[in-house]
């Protein structure tokens, strides 16, 4: 379950240019809600919210599961990233922290990067080690990013926001413990209407290449590897020039699982829609950044 939840999250989704392209007004946040299904049935929800200042940016999310999911696991988590933007180059991670529970256990992963090189990485408890597990390799920690930060997409230069070439691209993830690139391609444009946003979207295939970390004879990570029916829809974010999922459909072992945007709002949050109120808990992971 840990690469599925993986996979839904950092799915969720060349060249250089100056520094000015990045930034953005002082302030500007977009709220995004999403509704969680898995085979057709609602699994939870969960709310991303990422600050742009400048060049900087700042994500916090909450998920939960509800119904009988909730009944029979207790699952929620909480995460969190920061680093920076630069014209069209992938984000800089600086931080990034997650903690999921359920009922019967917990676990935590924070990490800290400096110039695209994870520096430091802190998971409690610490996986077990298991024989099958690919060994983590000092250059699979070099030019990454965190799960969340790879939801941040920025726009190829001199393309517009909804040119299918920005769907061309291959986001270098590590979460920690894993490295993997998922890679994205062209498929169609749509238009779409929404609580918070009317308009075109791209809507892209994408892969899971596994690299290091993952466990090679799992059933689960064989099948994510064949696995051709992944897909990312990318909203335009006009302000920071990047794109944004809006949906992310990921065939499981059980059915389609999708992340279903419900609500989406920039900068001062009109909608019509109301605002959910994740919950919050006792303890918060925080993302430790590297000096």
């Amino acid at each position: 379950m840990r690469l599925i939840a993986s996979a839904l999250v950092t799915l969720t989704l060349a060249g250089s240019a100056s520094l000015a392209q990045a930034q953005s007004p002082q302030g500007q946040t977009l709220k995004v809600s999403y509704d969680i299904t898995l085979a057709g049935l609602p699994l939870g929800k969960a709310d991303l919210s990422s600050s742009f200042n400048g060049a900087k940016y700042a994500m916090e999310g909450r998920a939960k599961l509800t119904g009988l999911a909730m009944i029979l696991t207790g699952g929620k988590g909480e995460a969190n990233a920061s680093g920076t933007l630069a014209g069209d180059a992938p984000p800089r991670s600086t931080s990034f922290a997650v903690i999921s529970r359920t009922s019967d256990n917990q676990r935590s992963v924070r990490m800290g990067l400096k110039s695209g090189r994870v520096a430091k990485v802190e998971i409690d408890p610490p996986l077990e080690p298991k024989p099958d597990r690919v060994p983590v390799k000092a250059a699979d920690k070099r030019d990454v990013v965190d799960p969340m930060s790879a939801l941040l997409m920025p726009a190829v230069a001199s393309k517009s926001l909804t040119d299918p070439a920005n769907c061309d691209r291959t986001l270098p993830v590590f979460d920690g413990a894993s490295r993997m690139n998922v890679v994205l391609s062209y498929a169609e444009t749509k238009k779409v209407e929404m609580a918070g946003y009317s308009g075109p979207v791209l809507v892209c295939n994408a892969r899971y290449v596994p690299i290091s970390g993952h466990r090679s004879e799992r059933p689960a990570t064989k099948f994510m590897q064949e696995n051709k029916d992944m897909s990312v829809w990318l909203a335009p974010v006009e302000g920071p020039r990047l794109l944004f999922p809006l949906k992310i459909s990921v065939r499981t072992m059980i059915g389609m699982g999708e992340l279903q945007a419900s609500l989406w709002s920039l900068d001062d949050g009109k909608s019509s829609a109301p605002d959910r109120k994740a919950e919050t808990s006792g303890e918060t992971v925080k993302a430790e950044a590297v000096p």
